[in-house]
């Protein structure tokens, strides 16, 4: 028997199966999908096994090692998913399985052995045990424990000393008992009932759970739209089938997990990169044994080996994170739809903003758009105020205005809760010399670095490269260094200092890099512990504060000035969800949003919470301008540490384009939108067509005509969310 293997390496000259001898030693325990390890030239690496068959006609092949886990196997649908990922994204088969897989268990990692156990203690033979109570008056210890043992109770092995249970073992009386333990593992509490709203109810009902129909719920801030995935999820797993429920990011999953830990408790897997690699083991081992019903977690969940899987629900459906940036660039609602279609079960997706193509989708009728127009119990849509900074800016108000500043004060005086949003991280965003203009930039990026005052350090957010802030100008030697911009780290000193009394807590990327931050933080909102959150867009979404009434939005325009098309849709999602965190209980809740640009239509849609407003403004603009979702788009970026040989490639790229595609807008080549980042140069060519198969069959050959091109890279994203 022979058994075809893709290995390790992810290179696209090594994309294909090579075939190995199946040992007869393994004959009766190989499968489709198991990782091995297997001979290469002169190494021992890993692969998956893709095909067993029984053809003879080789010479000279070499045998399969051994397996490296015989209980992880891709099974059919996993199968087939990393050939439809590949074919998606262009990547290598080997890539597209290797996605699938946590940390632990990727193609390349050594084979730690992450299992947890408890040990317990079990008599082996009561007659001997007997015995030997009888002839040991003076092994107090050991009599103890036979005892207890012959009285039933359950021991652990950790209650006693190694020298009492050595000889008990030895000499047959006792044995070992392993029982699997794992690092997370929730009970349910009884959770109080909600009742249902009519609408949620209606909601609940418009689900077929017969059918692969994908459901887009367009439902306000507020409206109670995880009580209706829970519901949906509770009538599925009554049916004896499963459920993935995702999520954008970490920062969302505490609560949401929280809330399903309490509904579903031993039953729920959670799966994200904020576990550690043993968590996320132990998860994968629930899902593969089939111990629970649920998976909930981020973008890498959709790929759990969940089976009879009954439900998927993509919640904040509008999110970029389900787009992973890099290799394979793949989108979690396409697998998940492609899921769905498997397991012929719907798809669920939930947003208060959703994307502009679903929205256009639901419309046209190939998604069932169903409207949540309403929030639950008393809580109302908080009342949205503007700002024009131009004029705050006048009184020397350049961070906070005085409408915001006495609406602070207002709730700090009745012990409500405040959220201030700014969508920057850092002190401040540019150091520069006020004598010579000397600005510090990212070396390997040409960026300015990020000042950050708590480590005085200047930080490139996009490669890491970090100096510490010198005292002096490097150019002119004077000490003249002086700093500009706002990021949440110096809008914390801020607040702090003019609201002294106050309970300040940040939450951005630098303070939240530490396991368990994210849930220590909102514990301590929660616990009413904080006054006032500071913090980026993870804090935008999703969260569930009653006692947060007002919302701060520091520097609105940020996102506007995006160079991207998507910017004006990007900017009313995050300034309406970030709105939609006030006033979610009985309490009524205000946002004061601070903008120079107050005539601004975007800032007008979302002061009046008009999302149907917006979507006509958007797709007229996309109409004109030949954007998704009239046309598809792909990206191909040209990158090399060289600029004249990425730019005369570029230009080669874009010519054979324009020689051998049809139907298609080709634009560029340009420079990207980063153009160099940790020394590397890249142009980009954007693609604008109606069908993929306008283009596949040209970008597949360009794509294979560079496998071997050592100085030039190739990258090409289908349907990127960014440009």
């Amino acid at each position: 028997m022979y058994a075809d293997v893709l290995v390790e390496y992810g290179v696209k000259s090594l994309d294909r199966s090579f075939t190995y001898i199946i040992p007869d030693n393994l004959k009766a325990k190989l499968k489709v999908g198991m990782k091995v390890i297997v001979p290469f030239g002169n190494q021992k690496i890993n692969g998956f096994v893709i095909n067993i068959k029984d053809e003879e006609n080789y010479d000279q092949l070499k045998e399969i090692i051994k397996i490296s886990n015989e209980d992880l196997v891709l099974n059919k649908e996993l199968l087939e998913l990393g050939l439809y990922l590949k074919e998606k994204t262009l990547c290598t088969l080997i890539t597209a399985y290797n996605t699938m897989f946590p940390s632990s268990l990727k193609i390349k990692t050594i084979n730690t052995n992450y299992n947890l156990y408890n040990i317990y203690l079990n008599i082996k033979d009561e007659n001997k045990a007997r015995e030997f109570i009888i002839n040991n008056k003076r092994s107090l210890k050991k009599i103890e424990l036979i005892n207890r043992l012959l009285n039933k109770e359950i021991v652990l092995k950790k209650e006693y000393n190694t020298y009492v249970i050595k000889e008990l073992l030895a000499k047959d009386i006792i044995s070992l008992k392993y029982e699997t333990k794992y690092r997370l593992n929730k009970e349910k509490i009884k959770e109080k009932k909600i009742k249902l709203t009519k609408e949620q109810e209606m909601v609940i009902n418009s689900v077929d759970l017969n059918n692969k129909n994908t459901y887009l719920i367009h439902g306000v801030t507020g409206s109670g739209k995880t009580e209706v995935y829970m519901n949906l999820i509770e009538k599925v797993i009554s049916k004896g089938k499963t459920a993935i429920m995702l999520v954008p990011e970490i920062s969302l999953t505490t609560q949401i997990v929280n809330r399903f830990y309490n509904r579903f408790g031993f039953n729920v897997a959670i799966f994200h990169s904020g576990l550690s690699d043993g968590e996320r083991h132990d998860e994968y081992k629930k899902i593969i044994n089939e111990e629970i019903k649920i998976v909930v977690g981020t973008r890498s969940a959709i790929f759990t080996p969940l089976k009879k899987i009954g439900i998927i629900i993509v919640d904040e459906e509008h999110s970029t994170n389900y787009k992973q940036e890099n290799n394979p660039r793949y989108n979690a609602i396409d697998i998940a739809l492609k899921r769905s279609e498997y397991h012929n079960v719907p798809l669920v997706l939930g947003s208060a903003t959703p994307s502009l193509e679903a929205y256009a989708r639901g419309l046209k009728g190939n998604y069932k758009l169903i409207a949540m127009n309403n929030r639950i119990g008393l809580s109302k849509i908080p009342k949205i105020n503007i700002i024009d900074m131009s004029l705050e800016a006048k009184k020397r108000n350049m961070i906070i205005s005085d409408a915001l500043d006495q609406k602070i004060k207002e709730r700090l005086k009745n012990k409500e809760q405040i959220m201030i949003f700014l969508n920057r991280r850092g002190f401040n965003t540019i150091v520069t010399c006020v004598n010579c203009s000397h600005i510090f930039k990212c070396p390997n990026c040409e960026i300015s670095l990020t000042y950050h005052k708590h480590k005085n350090n200047l930080k490139c957010h996009y490669c890491g490269y970090t100096i510490f802030k010198p005292e002096i100008c490097p150019s002119c030697k004077e000490k003249a260094l002086t700093s500009y911009g706002l990021g949440t780290e110096k809008l914390e000193e801020t607040i702090k200092e003019k609201y002294p009394e106050a309970n300040i807590i940040r939450m951005d990327a630098d303070t939240t890099i530490k396991k368990g931050s994210h849930e220590n933080i909102i514990k301590q909102i929660e616990n009413e512990e904080v006054d006032i959150l500071i913090g980026t867009q993870m804090i935008s979404k999703g969260l569930d504060f009653p006692k947060v009434t007002l919302v701060g939005v520091i520097n609105a325009d940020e996102s506007l000035n995006i160079p991207d098309f998507r910017s004006g849709e990007y900017t009313f999602s995050l300034l309406n969800q970030v709105s939609g965190r006030a006033g979610r209980s009985e309490l009524e809740g205000e946002v004061i949003i601070q903008t120079f640009n107050p005539d601004n239509p975007i800032i007008k849609f979302v002061e009046e919470n008009n999302y149907l407003n917006l979507y006509k403004y958007e797709m007229k603009i996309r109409k004109l301008l030949n954007y998704p979702p009239y046309y598809y788009l792909t990206i191909l970026k040209i990158a090399s540490k060289d600029y004249n040989k990425a730019s005369i490639k570029a230009n080669k790229i874009a010519k054979y384009l324009n020689e051998n595609l049809n139907n298609t807008i080709i634009l560029g080549p340009t420079t990207a939108g980063m153009f160099k980042i940790n020394n590397i140069y890249r142009f980009q060519i954007i693609l604008k067509y109606k069908n993929f198969d306008y283009i596949k069959e040209a970008i597949k050959l360009l794509d294979s005509m560079y496998i071997t091109e050592k100085n030039i890279s190739i990258e090409i994203d289908v349907d990127p969310v960014r440009i």
